[in-house]
């Protein structure tokens, strides 16, 4: 059989193609492969579950324009298969002046998003949780939620296969002997090395950075909704934040530690000399010449390994919290990094060849944004064999 569309990928955003591709034309001849052995195991099951608002982001990127419409995709698909939203709201919380000002900056970028959001006092933030600590202003968002991204991801895996979409485990890009007529390449962490036997991403590479989680083991009602601090908009990096999960329990985390490998999880596993000489390469040159003060941010991220320091930074943000943390699997973010001007890519990129797109930039918030972005996609895909075929 030669397939019309050949998915390199399982992750959430290999799948909502594979969904939207099948939405728009039934019959279409589609097989998703994957290295692994199942759906999800990498960044789409090791995320947060946080479906966020679209706040963040500035107004011109894809991320601003996807993030509102995919959240609302993202509950829609949950409520329709039943799966459970924990609608747990965040609060933006500030430390000082300059981070009041960061709030202001948050909610003009909500207001030209189209997020609703509200700033509120300390009196208003304590009737919400009185447990969080602000220092004058906070910021509400009452659309933020959680799921469970691994349910998420195993139930669009059997509608999908319901719609006759194949799938193929333990199945790499290049062990792979199936016939298509265009490849859609969502490799994650591999992307921009499966873009470049296109000749594509050629001022690129994929940069891991590390996600470590703790949860709280004690009391589950010591935190009533998602608390995060004001992040520096210059990175990419949201800071160590409280997540109500959809089971009620309370993590903290993820760190953006610096990685050596591109599935750097735990100690020696998964290691790769190969990929570990490149990397640090990368970040030798990036820690030199300090690009994106990459330099502070990795020796901040590196501290975060003591666990103390870790927990103190989700401290800061409560009046009061005990110290039972224990670890949960960490997860990687491949972080595009632009190899010409030394600096992280915020935002989605794509990147076409005559019979191929390649999503080589699909970081947070993608999880949420994956229905609303794979609509993109395919319009993306659409225009590019159109030009191809004139």
């Amino acid at each position: 059989m030669i397939y019309d569309y050949l998915i390199v990928g399982s992750g959430i955003i290999g799948m909502t193609i594979a969904y939207e591709l099948k939405e728009r034309n039934s019959s279409l001849k589609i097989a998703i492969i994957d290295k692994e052995e199942d759906v999800a195991k990498h960044a789409s099951g090791r995320n947060s579950g946080v479906l966020h608002a679209g706040f963040y982001y500035t107004a011109n990127s894809l991320k601003a324009k996807f993030t509102v419409d995919g959240n609302r995709l993202m509950k829609e698909f949950c409520k329709k298969n039943s799966i459970f939203v924990n609608e747990t709201q965040k609060i933006v919380v500030a430390k000082n002046e300059k981070e009041v000002q960061g709030i202001y900056e948050l909610q003009k970028r909500a207001e030209i998003n189209g997020v609703e959001t509200k700033i509120i006092s300390e009196e208003e933030v304590s009737k919400i949780d009185p447990n969080i600590k602000t220092y004058k202003k906070a910021l509400f968002s009452p659309n933020t939620a959680s799921v469970d991204p691994k349910e998420v991801c195993y139930k669009l895996k059997e509608v999908l296969k319901e719609k006759g979409i194949n799938f193929y485990f333990n199945t790499s890009f290049e062990n792979s002997d199936l016939e298509y007529k265009y490849l859609i390449n969502c490799a994650g962490a591999y992307a921009d090395k499966i873009a470049q036997r296109f000749g594509l991403a050629k001022d690129y590479t994929l940069l891991p950075f590390k996600g470590i989680y703790l949860k709280y083991a004690t009391n589950k009602s010591d935190i009533k909704t998602n608390i995060y601090p004001v992040p520096n908009l210059a990175n990419p990096f949201l800071g160590v934040h409280y997540t109500i999960t959809v089971d009620g329990s309370i993590k903290i985390g993820p760190t953006a530690i610096p990685a050596f490998w591109r599935e750097n999880y735990k100690g020696l596993s998964n290691f790769n000399f190969k990929e570990m000489i490149e990397i640090l390469y990368f970040e030798t040159k990036l820690f030199i010449q300090n690009s994106f003060n990459f330099r502070k941010l990795a020796i901040e991220e590196m501290k975060n390994y003591q666990s103390h320091i870790f927990i103190q930074k989700a401290k800061d943000m409560v009046k009061s919290i005990g110290n039972d943390f224990t670890p949960i699997p960490a997860g990687i973010r491949a972080q595009l990094l632009n190899k010409k001007t030394n600096e992280l890519v915020q935002d989605f990129v794509l990147e076409h060849s005559k019979n191929s797109t390649h999503i080589l930039n699909a970081v947070s918030p993608a999880f949420t944004c994956s229905f609303a972005f794979a609509k993109y996609v395919v319009n993306e895909i659409e225009k590019n064999k159109g030009n191809n075929n004139e």
